[in-house]
């Protein structure tokens, strides 16, 4: 640096965001270089593009001799860069009490409370960035422990957002108000759900904040429990006493939010508070409907072994069914069915009380993969691809009560000549996994479906076949 300052290079030469060598020298703490720059016509209070001086960023990066020497120098102590963060923000933010110590006992007239571009004190700074023995420090010089940003939050707010237990611990023991609420509503406990740091959202509860708080568009914390997928932190407030039926200004309730987002242990979560699955909201769609509408197959699955209400109609007229028809989701489309049909064969034999019983137990709507009913599902497919003529799928549909809707929902998805074997294959399916619930004999309830649509001598056929086999298909042995 004496090398070059003898060949008269310039000091004061500036980057491309208007930094000099001060502002080096000052960040990286070399008291040597900084006194060097001085005593060669640096200026002291030369700011970059950010408004940032060489003071600042010594605070900054914790440099108490630094902060020292260049205001022997004549440093201005009531700076501030273009966010109007100040000196005392500065040591605040990153935690560095020396710093803020030498200020409160050294210099005159440091304004304590003084808010940056986001009505922020130092206080807030502390808060927000976990900083415990600033924040304490801070309040042993008296600073206002209540005081608002501009966007309404407290540092509890702060704290409580970014995860900061021990601050947060801190301020609840300094009696702030654990029901205040910013410019949207927000509790501290909403900012800690929010933020899904579940340490901070126990403490708020244990120190008794309002697990049913509402915003000001009527999100509870649950809301936001669901919308992160936070499992642990819904429990929390569940147990608490956060009611899982309050809805927002849209009629959206954690559940709906929790399937559209496709959570589904938080979904069971919710089913097993005994959440309302069939409540509606502003498109006067139920949960099953955003299910069928987003795909979310593992939630779909939980409300439907709920036995949710299949006959609620959206602001369109449509059901979750038609909802999932419409947005090709097949897999959907075939477990709505199933559910439809089972809950409509349960009406029928509710005094039959052993039927009943098997028919609940470890009940799913999923495809079938076990490995009993293969050899069946391989016939069934043989039987839909290769001999089934066109519309025969249909007409044995109706044959075992499928509806209209069921029919219709079924070929809607691929057309073209040679769609109705898709179509019969998945009826057949569908129509498998009644008959195995029911319990009913397979092989019987396939050959009478044929016979029924004038196909004895496919029904026959497949009976020659299927008694042919030395260990055929479980159900099909009478065929």
């Amino acid at each position: 640096m004496k090398e070059l300052m003898g060949r008269r290079v310039n000091v004061r030469a500036r980057n491309h965001v208007g930094r000099v060598a001060l502002h080096w020298a000052a960040g990286t703490g070399h008291e040597q270089a900084v006194r060097l720059l001085l005593e060669h016509e640096a200026l002291v209070d030369d700011a970059d593009v950010f408004g940032v001086n060489a003071l600042l960023l010594s605070a900054w990066f914790r440099h108490l001799r630094i902060v020292q020497i260049l205001v022997s120098f004549g440093a201005k102590v009531h700076c501030e860069n273009k966010d109007v963060l100040t000196l005392l923000h500065c040591a605040a933010q990153k935690g560095h009490v020396p710093v803020l110590v030498y200020m409160m006992e050294d210099l005159e007239d440091v304004a304590l409370d003084q808010a940056d571009k986001l009505g922020r004190t130092a206080f807030h700074r502390a808060a927000e960035h976990g900083q415990l023995e600033a924040l304490d420090f801070l309040v042993g010089s008296g600073c206002d422990q209540g005081v608002k940003d501009k966007e309404g939050n407290t540092a509890l707010h702060l704290a409580a957002g970014r995860g900061h237990l021990a601050v947060l611990q801190r301020l609840v023991h300094l009696g702030l108000d654990l029901e205040e609420r910013n410019a949207e509503g927000l509790t501290a406990l909403h900012a800690a759900v929010e933020g899904a740091h579940a340490d901070c959202v126990q403490l708020l509860l244990d120190a008794g904040s309002d697990a049913n708080a509402l915003t000001q568009k009527k999100l509870s914390c649950l809301h936001y429990a669901a919308l992160r997928g936070c499992e642990d932190v819904a429990r929390a407030l569940i147990r608490a006493g956060g009611c899982t039926q309050v809805a927002d200004h849209r009629g959206t309730s954690p559940m709906h939010l929790a399937v559209r987002h496709n959570r589904p242990a938080l979904v069971q979560l919710l089913i097993d508070a005994h959440s309302d699955l069939d409540a509606t909201d502003h498109r006067q769609q139920t949960p099953l409907h955003l299910a069928a509408e987003h795909a979310c197959q593992e939630a779909a699955e939980l409300l439907l072994v709920m036995g949710v209400d299949l006959n609620l109609t959206d602001k369109q007229g449509k059901t979750a069914l038609a909802v999932a028809a419409r947005g090709n989701h097949v897999s959907l489309v075939d477990m709505i069915i199933k559910a439809d049909r089972f809950y409509r064969w349960k009406k029928d034999h509710l005094s039959c009380r052993d039927s009943h019983d098997h028919a609940t137990k470890s009940l799913t709507f999923k495809q079938d993969h076990r490995q009993e009913t293969r050899q069946l599902r391989s016939i069934l497919w043989r039987l839909a691809s290769r001999h089934l003529r066109p519309h025969e799928w249909k007409r044995l549909a109706y044959s075992w009560e499928f509806t209209e809707a069921h029919v219709a929902a079924i070929e809607q998805q691929w057309t073209g000549t040679r769609s109705y074997q898709e179509h019969g294959h998945r009826m057949l399916l569908i129509w498998l996994h009644g008959v195995a619930v029911a319990g009913e004999n397979l092989g019987r309830a396939l050959f009478e479906g044929l016979v029924a649509i004038g196909r004895r001598d496919l029904a026959e056929s497949i009976r020659k076949k299927a008694n042919a086999e030395p260990s055929g298909p479980r159900g099909c042995t009478t065929m």
